[in-house]
């Protein structure tokens, strides 16, 4: 199960041991909630190895616009609390999986 990144949580999230992947999105977005199982689906077979969360954008403007988020769905792949690397729109989970295996 993903976890859910707030304004609180966010430093917290990115400290992680593991390999973070944020999915910025909103509610409003079609794309996003097309792109939302396969984030599901991955933060489960990833669980124990890589961390998988998710940000709506409408609830947390401040970390979008830090990290210069500019359309969504957004998968932002984080290691050491850095952003590495990224992906933008909707794209399929192979993409996903490979930029995640090249991390770990």
């Amino acid at each position: 199960m993903s976890k859910v990144v707030t304004d609180i949580n966010y430093k917290e999230v990115l400290a992680a041991s593991s390999v973070v992947v944020v999915d910025f999105w909103a509610t409003w977005c079609g794309p996003c909630r097309m792109l939302s199982p396969t984030v599901d689906e991955i933060a489960s077979e990833y669980e124990g190895r890589a961390l998988i969360a998710k940000c709506n954008v409408d609830d947390c403007p401040g970390i979008a616009m830090d990290l210069g988020i500019m359309s969504i769905p957004t998968l932002v792949f984080f290691k050491d609390g850095n952003p590495v690397d990224r992906t933008v729109g909707l794209v399929p989970k192979e993409t996903i999986e490979s930029k995640l295996k090249n991390l770990l």
